[in-house]
């Protein structure tokens, strides 16, 4: 029998097509949705994947099925259905797998006002439900519901979202720049010409024909070999910055004009500026602004020095959006590269904070590269995952290892963070792979190295 748990993650439903899941298994995903949450309307959109518009129409058909209304808006970013569902007030279906190869292909949930579905917030219900609904043979029958079916109608909602991002952020005084955009042949292709249409720039599109085989690259810019592109375009042409987005667009990363990548730790420092000024000049005396515990120490340096207060939390969307909703914080970021808004429904949209760094930019004289200079304090290592047959038993050894100095804090908020006076790290076990994963910031560049080589060898042993 197929293992659903296998197909529904933390925070989303992802795998395979057809191998792990079908249109049969979408409508009933619609419907047991709908049944879950109790709504009487929905919103769905899909990206550019081979799979994706016969997926979201099924599971349209099952939620009409069981009784809601469903606007189908057709093909949009992930932030674009968030705006939709923010807008409209009603839960919403994204269909895509992100940056997932092209035979993948998933569902992103969320409730009215694009508030977060995940497992302790719904998507356990929804699973737990399919499963009662499915055979041994692996055949879904859906029961049938006494409910006068629900209609399906269809609505563009482009504009609008473009409309909504140009209104939070000042681009009227911004110097012409010139900005090459890597879609990596994802939904950055749809959104990015809308939005962009209008403003003072010289765009250089790069891969910007929707295409869910990802002919180019992976559409994956956190991976180094996926900005190779984005970086040459940039020395090139002589651009101002080239921005690169995932295939669903709701994360953005940032070049300068060198060609070097912007860290997303710099980049929420940067957007945070902009957040608090804007809010302590409403009147917020001291405006919250929320980071993951693997992001920079300038991230919480900043905001402290602005006058803002952060908070820090476990890495995902789920718990950022959850803390702050608590907090009624203003703003957060992820080290990769999501960027969430307390005015865009507390939801994340790289397009927003692209569009924070191009009035950032554009407002002044210096480079970006200058621009970002002051929010680059310590030597990271990124994020460097290790495979482990006993991810519990290398994590202890890492703990006995580093723990016990008097000058040394640990914390198991999510993993293992251990602090010393000028550098820490982090390692974490991911939930879905036999893998640890291991961050690593100092002062000195030479200790950096020091606790990250330190560090794998006790992984790696």
């Amino acid at each position: 029998m197929r293992d659903l748990k296998q197909l529904v993650k933390a925070y989303d439903v992802r795998g395979v097509v057809p191998d792990q899941w079908d249109e049969n298994l979408s409508r009933a995903f619609g419907a047991a949705f709908v049944q879950v949450t109790g709504a009487t309307a929905i919103v769905v959109g899909h990206d550019m994947r081979p799979s994706s518009p016969s997926l979201s129409l099924a599971f349209a058909e099952g939620a009409a099925a069981y009784g809601a209304d469903v606007v189908r808006i057709g093909l949009c970013s992930t932030d674009q259905l968030y705006y939709a569902s923010g807008s409209l007030d009603l839960p919403g279906a994204m269909f895509t797998a992100s940056h997932n190869p092209a035979e993948y292909n998933g569902i992103k949930l969320c409730r009215a006002g694009a508030a977060p579905v995940g497992q302790d917030t719904g998507l356990s219900e929804i699973r737990e439900l399919v499963e009662s609904w499915t055979a041994a043979d692996d055949t879904v029958t859906v029961p049938v519901r006494d409910v006068e079916p629900g209609s399906l109608s269809e609505q563009d909602t482009l504009r609008g979202y473009a409309d909504h991002l140009l209104g939070l952020v000042d681009l009227t005084a911004v110097r012409p720049l010139k900005v090459a955009v890597d879609a990596g042949n994802g939904m950055g292709g749809h959104t990015v010409p809308t939005v962009f249409d209008g403003l003072p720039i010289d765009l250089v599109p790069m891969y910007f024909e929707l295409d869910g085989t990802f002919p180019n690259h992976e559409a994956n810019p956190l991976d180094p070999k996926n900005l190779v592109d984005l970086q040459a375009k940039v020395r090139e042409v002589g651009a101002d910055l080239g921005l690169a987005f995932d295939g669903d667009a709701d994360r953005c990363f940032v070049v300068d004009e060198r060609g070097e990548p912007v860290s997303p730790s710099a980049i929420t420092a940067l957007v945070a500026v902009r957040e608090i000024a804007r809010a302590r000049a409403a009147g917020e005396d001291e405006p919250t602004v929320i980071h993951n515990l693997i992001t920079s120490w300038t991230v919480p340096e900043v905001v402290r020095e602005l006058g803002g207060k952060p908070v820090r939390t476990r890495v995902g969307h789920s718990f950022i959006k959850q803390e702050m909703a608590v907090t009624d914080a203003v703003f957060g970021g992820e080290h990769s590269a999501h960027y969430y808004f307390r005015d865009f429904w507390r939801a994340d949209t790289g397009m927003l904070a692209a569009l924070h760094v191009l009035a950032a930019l554009g407002g002044q004289d210096r480079t970006l590269s200058e621009l970002t200079a002051e929010y680059d304090r310590y030597a990271a290592s990124g994020e460097i995952n290790s495979t482990v047959a006993d991810q519990a038993d290398r994590t202890a050894a890492v703990r006995a290892a580093y723990a016990g100095p008097e000058d040394v804090t640990v914390d198991e908020l999510d993993g293992l963070t251990v602090t010393g006076p000028d550098w820490w790290f982090n390692l974490r076990a991911s939930n879905t792979e036999p893998l640890l994963r291991l961050n690593v910031e100092a002062k000195d560049p030479a200790r950096m190295a020091e606790l990250r080589d330190g560090v794998l060898a006790l992984v790696r042993a």
